[in-house]
């Protein structure tokens, strides 16, 4: 991938889901409270993959998509 970004956010989020801002947070504090992180740590790709078993390269093809001119 072109971009190396390793954190998501709730942008990332509603792009992959199509679903709401406030259904993305939402997202992110279920993840955050899985893997034992504080309200300011940052949710990496890997974890938000692993929190919903699907691949991170399933991720990344969607939020870091470039159309080709």
């Amino acid at each position: 991938m072109l971009n190396n970004r390793k954190t998501i956010y709730a942008q990332d989020i509603m792009i992959f889901t199509g679903r709401s801002r406030s259904y993305a947070y939402k997202i992110l504090k279920q993840v955050k409270e899985s893997v034992g992180k504080k309200k300011h740590h940052l949710i990496t790709i890997q974890e938000f993959a692993d929190f919903h078993h699907i691949t991170v390269t399933e991720i990344e093809e969607v939020i870091f998509y470039k159309p080709r001119k």
